[in-house]
């Protein structure tokens, strides 16, 4: 019967068991008024009543490090939501020959993998992203003006769009060249609206052409992302260091300067305009998209950055009881901040916890997801000032735990950022193993991942005990790697390489940094009653905290011991949030109300800080993180 019908309508059909079980009461609850769905020629399923509006299809991109899905809607061509993050397979290898490795192991392996994967995509459409961006372009025509209808342009604009469902609020800038922009375009214009704001009017239609741009202004990095508004598609992303860097490594530094007077604060703010305006022109040049058509930014990062953005004084941020001057989200016109999009859009940012808990933040909250799932999450940002967020639908805290410059490889002997050279992971067994970024290069230092790394092998291999002290040569006897403990200047070290080692002293900076975010993660686990058997996931942010092996992690007590499945690497979270607050505006005012769920644990005036630091100093014995 289902099948004459639709071979009536021009297709043909084969139906399997599975549909076949449900199809009899499915035909007679609906009184055979039903919708097939078809994939081909094979019948995927029969629905009561006319259910043909709805009918999606996801398209996935399964990369080896970053998995993008795009939720289509199959009638009208369109993007309706996009996610994305890093693959689950991660902890099996960077890459695929390191996966094709462990696949080798046998079919149990295979299924690990295979479990990944899958994990990974069912995590993307659970959090599809619904694209309902602020910026929306809205092709318009318009009756033009008669003596019987004498209208202003603007309110016939306005009426126009209402009748489209759009509020519109126009400004002096764009009313100037409104007149001549509708009858050059003899009335047929699209207009580009930020909210109710008029951003632009562009003769004929040019809906297919709508970007905005998702920035992570980092102390270190930036990073830009152009996004396409339509597709809610990344169109392009650049990256480079902060040109701001000549005025110190770190916040501290960089508030210092500013303290120096308006002059000083201008300065910085020309550095970081200047280095995100270099990203933009990248962008634009790889994607083919020009200015005019890139109407809004949105803007993460520390409270530091956002404020010398906007050239805002940032001296109080470093004084107690550390007040800045603004938390709140803002949205300031693009010209006036200097950033090259188009001449009426705007650079929106996201709110801030605290002094030290920027934006960055609070877009990794939302990019995970932490503050609206039941599961218990911790949200680590790693790095000089270690963000920490832990919680739930039911409770969230959040504090900023000062680490240090020694997961950037500072102040560390062999030490250096992550760039070719650097030693960025170890194994030790009865020999010494290194990856080293650029491949077959010569190890020149030691960066962030690869101190962590190093630090956990010494532990498991017993040259380095639970206090965090070295063996010497003649403590560690037949040891197959005792002709590697050295000393350096009377201080006991490890050699890694030819010119490269890990000493005591190294040991103790990392002790430090990493004790200061254990102490954090302690603290807000406290309060919240909770232990490492209550913790269902836990997320390492950041650049750093990307390339972190969270069994290392583990290991040397950065993270509370649980299984190592549960420790997952989120990536650059912090842009991920802001391309969902540039792509959705829905999920924008869930941001805006995020420090209103969030509660902000300052820990510079806790009594329980040092008592909590000290029980956290030392290396956890290998028997409680096993």
């Amino acid at each position: 019967r289902l099948h004459d019908a639709l071979e009536a309508e021009g297709h043909d059909m084969a139906a399997e068991v599975p549909v076949l079980r449900s199809l009899p009461s499915v035909l007679r609850d609906a009184e055979f008024k039903v919708t097939a769905v078809l994939a081909g020629e094979r019948l995927v399923a029969v629905e009561p009543g006319d259910t043909t509006g709805e009918c999606y299809g996801i398209a996935f991109d399964v990369g080896t490090t970053t998995l993008v899905g795009t939720l289509m809607n199959l009638r009208t061509g369109m993007a309706a939501a996009v996610s994305s993050t890093l693959n689950g397979q991660a902890p099996f290898g960077a890459d695929v020959i390191s996966r094709i490795s462990h696949g080798m192991n046998g079919p149990e392996a295979v299924s690990e993998l295979q479990a990944a994967v899958v994990k990974t995509m069912n995590e993307i459409i659970g959090r599809l992203v619904i694209l309902d961006p602020n910026v929306r372009k809205v092709y318009v025509e318009l009756e033009p003006p008669t003596l019987e209808d004498q209208r202003s342009d603007v309110a016939r604009l306005h009426d126009a769009l209402e009748a489209e469902g759009h509020d519109m609020t126009a400004e002096v800038p764009v009313l100037r060249s409104l007149p001549s922009v509708l009858r050059d375009a003899e009335f047929k214009v699209t207009a580009v609206l930020g909210g109710e704001h008029l951003v632009a009017v562009e003769p004929g239609n040019t809906t297919g052409e709508c970007y905005g741009i998702a920035f992570d202004v980092g102390t270190t990095t930036l990073v830009g992302t152009l996004m396409n508004l339509r597709t809610g598609m990344a169109a392009a992303v650049s990256s480079t260091l902060n040109g701001q860097a000549p005025f110190g490594a770190d916040v501290i530094s960089r508030i210092s300067h500013g303290m120096n007077g308006p002059e000083a604060v201008s300065e910085l703010q020309a550095a970081v305009v200047k280095t995100m305006n270099e990203i933009i022109g990248r962008l634009y040049a790889e994607a083919g998209v020009t200015a005019d058509r890139t109407y809004e930014a949105v803007v993460v990062g520390n409270v530091t950055m956002l404020h010398l953005l906007f050239g805002v004084d940032p001296t109080p941020i470093a004084m107690m009881p550390f007040a800045p001057a603004f938390m709140e989200p803002l949205a300031v016109p693009s010209a006036e901040v200097g950033l090259n999009i188009h001449p009426h859009g705007y650079v929106q940012t996201l709110p801030a916890l605290g002094a030290y808990v920027g934006s960055d933040i609070v877009a990794g909250v939302l990019a995970t997801g932490l503050a609206r799932e039941d599961k218990l999450r911790i949200f680590v940002d790693v790095g000089t000032n270690g963000e920490i967020v832990i919680g739930s639908t039911q409770r969230s805290l959040a504090t900023a735990a000062p680490a240090g410059p020694a997961f950037e490889g500072s102040q560390i002997k062999c030490g250096m950022r992550a760039t070719d050279g650097a030693i960025e992971g170890v194994q030790l067994s009865d020999r010494v193993e290194l990856q080293v970024i650029g491949g077959d290069v010569k190890p020149v230092g030691l960066c962030g991942s690869g101190l962590v790394d190093a630090v956990a092998q010494l532990l498991l291999t017993g040259l380095l005990d639970h206090s965090g002290r070295m063996k010497s040569r003649e403590d560690a006897g037949h040891h197959p790697l005792a002709d590697r403990l050295i000393e350096v200047e009377g201080v006991r070290a490890f050699l890694l390489a030819e010119g490269v080692y890990l000493s005591q002293r190294d040991v103790r900076e990392l002790q430090f940094a990493k004790g200061s975010i254990a102490t954090g993660i302690k603290v807000l686990m406290d309060i919240l009653g909770i232990t490492p058997s209550d913790v269902d996931e836990i997320f390492l942010g950041g650049s750093f905290g990307s390339y972190l092996n969270p069994e290392s992690a583990k290991i040397i007590g950065l993270v509370p011991p649980v299984n190592v499945d549960r420790i997952i690497a989120v990536g650059n979270s912090a842009g991920e949030g802001a391309k969902i607050a540039l792509l959705s505006y829905r999920e924008r005012q869930v941001a805006f109300e995020l420090p209103g769920r969030l509660e902000y644990v300052e820990l510079s005036g806790r009594t329980d800080f040092n008592d909590a630091f000290v029980s956290v100093l030392q290396f956890p014995h290998l028997e409680a993180v096993s």
